[in-house]
């Protein structure tokens, strides 16, 4: 089959650079440097249209990501062509190694899928203050298609593949309402004014800036909440009525310290109203069915001395006297 007329050149040029130590490398260098000017190029002119097209920003900078790495890997592809590479060897080297790559690349290739269910399933986004089932808070600072990275609350950064984001429980409090409900339980005495002390606990909840005191009902799926503090009687404890107060937070960032100045607020009102918090008492009853306790050891003689419990007297049946300081036993009986 005869060539085109100007293939000829294009051929002979091709071989002679070929011939020069060091040129295909240098070739493959020069197409990989275009390749990355001209995807930075072509994010500057999509990265906005992308933007407004998907709302989640994570979703728009996984598609940048992809043009950008996708505009690279043609680029590199070009300058193999260029200088003459075959593409059916690699293809051939491919098939030989598909096997191994596989075994060593699977955990990686399951980031990466984990990670398009990430982006689908939509568990989170970018800047959402999430709670990993370890106990470690922070803000999404990232989600890529192999990882998420968590910039937690500790002014750390943690980077968790995809797959274990998918297998761990994550909390997120600022999905759909940043609002965060908060409970705290108090236990008060039966003698005092259990009225009286519900009131005192809603109102030092009340009290905080952080916390909601009233508006409209809070809706979560179907139900309504209010959004006051709400104190009620939650069950009658044996040592006392356990009363529990359910109180709205505007912003989770600082719930623990929210939680803190709840609990000092209460603890001043409840002292100032003289309200009793509750705690267990034990009462210890020592009668006749007690039986005997050893109350001390005098020396190796006295080891076995017992006295009872209610009365004071020993096993013989006779009262513990011990001699006076200072006294001889011995001089007791020469006396008249």
């Amino acid at each position: 089959m005869a060539q085109p007329a100007g293939a000829a050149p294009i051929v002979e040029w091709s071989s002679w650079l070929a011939a020069i130590p060091g040129v295909r490398l240098l070739v493959v260098a020069l197409s990989v440097v275009a390749g990355a000017l001209l995807a930075r190029v072509v994010v500057r002119i999509i990265g906005r249209p992308v933007a407004r097209r998907f709302s989640r920003q994570s979703v728009a900078q996984t598609v940048v990501r992809g043009v950008r790495v996708g505009t690279i890997t043609g680029a590199f592809l070009t300058g193999l062509w260029v200088v003459g590479f075959q593409f059916t060897d690699l293809l051939i080297g491919t098939a030989v190694l598909s096997a191994v790559v596989g075994i060593i690349l699977a955990p990686l290739v399951g980031n990466f899928i984990n990670g398009v269910f990430v982006l689908a399933d939509q568990p989170f986004e970018i800047g959402d203050m999430v709670e990993l089932d370890d106990g470690t808070q922070g803000f999404v600072e990232d989600i890529t298609i192999r990882y998420t990275k968590i910039f937690t609350i500790d002014n750390t950064f943690r980077v968790v593949p995809n797959g274990a984001m998918r297998e761990r429980d994550v909390t997120n409090y600022s999905a759909e309402d940043e609002r965060t409900r908060r409970s705290i339980d108090v236990l008060v005495t039966y003698e005092c004014d259990v009225t009286e002390a519900r009131r005192l606990i809603e109102r030092a909840a009340r009290d905080c800036d952080a916390v909601i005191d009233g508006g409209p009902d809070i809706r979560i799926g179907v139900a309504r909440y209010t959004a006051s503090p709400d104190c009620r009687i939650h069950e009658f404890g044996d040592d006392g009525v356990l009363l529990r107060l359910r109180y709205w937070v505007k912003k989770p960032y600082k719930l623990g310290k929210v939680q803190s100045d709840v609990n000092t607020r209460i603890r001043e009102r409840l002292a100032d109203a003289d309200v009793e918090m509750a705690y267990p008492h034990r009462h210890l009853v020592f009668d006749d069915t007690s039986g005997v306790a050893e109350v001390g050891v005098r020396g190796p003689d006295d080891a076995g001395d017992r006295v009872d419990a209610a009365g004071g007297e020993d096993e013989a049946g006779g009262t513990d006297a011990t001699p006076a300081p200072g006294s001889d036993p011995a001089d007791e009986s020469e006396r008249p």
